[in-house]
């Protein structure tokens, strides 16, 4: 029997082959995630739909337009991360619009006010590799009446909640290096930061430093709890504000991890 190497470097596991090399703990039973179906996930505020460019198109494509609170808020500005808004005109929307339904990954979705029954952003599940467990949310794309919401909240806890459901291990969250309002929120939602890879992509003839997050599966019980303390109506006062804040909670685990 070989005896387990004294001082392995960065030694996280239990597993020795048996010349006492660490590898990865075994993962009994897997044989995959559930690849992706197309459903609508239904919550309190909002609904996540498979996106549908004739149907969502009208809405989109005003809530998209509208100005923000801030410049920082604006059409273009909520784009200048992503290389740039995608088109000029309504056709062009359509056009865009038409290419994000038809795509399988990433696979999009509009995010749908409940109580109007008016869509108010874009999201959708991308890298969705059901042989290994993993995939990404991204393409975020709220308009001002989504930002900052608990209804915004709410849609990514859909998103992963369903994602956990279907057998998924790891769930992603990746932007520019330099786009901190992604990074404070990828944080917010209890993602853990994983480091920069750098020069990672050239976005609009820019360099991207991309940064990475992820939630894993044995993390997710904790945070779904969270979430669910979060979202409860009892933590808003009669004006709307929260009583607990969000990243005080999901620093705790984080803290801890």
């Amino acid at each position: 029997m070989t005896a387990r190497p004294t001082n392995p470097p960065h030694d996280t596991t239990s597993a020795f082959t048996r010349w006492g090399q660490p590898i990865g703990d075994p993962v009994p039973g897997w044989a995959g995630a559930t690849p992706l179906p197309d459903v609508t996930l239904a919550g309190h505020r909002v609904r996540i739909d498979p996106l549908d460019a004739e149907r969502h198109g009208d809405g989109l494509y005003a809530a998209l337009g509208l100005p923000g609170k801030t410049p920082l808020d604006g059409p273009e500005a909520r784009w200048a991360y992503l290389g740039g808004v995608p088109y000029a005109d309504r056709p062009g929307f359509d056009a865009w619009l038409a290419s994000r339904a038809a795509s399988h990954d990433p696979r999009f979705h509009a995010i749908v006010e409940r109580a109007s029954g008016q869509a108010l952003g874009l999201a959708a599940y991308l890298n969705i590799v059901p042989e290994h467990g993993s995939l990404e949310v991204g393409h975020l794309h709220f308009s001002p009446h989504l930002q900052r919401t608990p209804a915004a909240t709410e849609a990514m806890v859909l998103m992963m909640r369903h994602a956990f459901a279907l057998g998924y291990r790891r769930y992603e969250w990746k932007c520019d290096a330099l786009n901190m309002p992604s990074r404070r929120a990828a944080t917010r939602l209890g993602f853990r930061f994983e480091g920069i890879f750098r020069q990672h992509r050239v976005v609009a003839g820019r360099n991207r430093d991309t940064a990475w997050f992820s939630i894993l599966d044995g993390e997710w019980p904790t945070l779904e709890a969270i979430f669910e303390r979060w979202l409860s109506p009892d933590n808003f006062d009669a004006q709307g504000s929260q009583r607990l804040s969000l990243s005080a909670l999901t620093a705790r685990p984080a803290a801890s991890g």
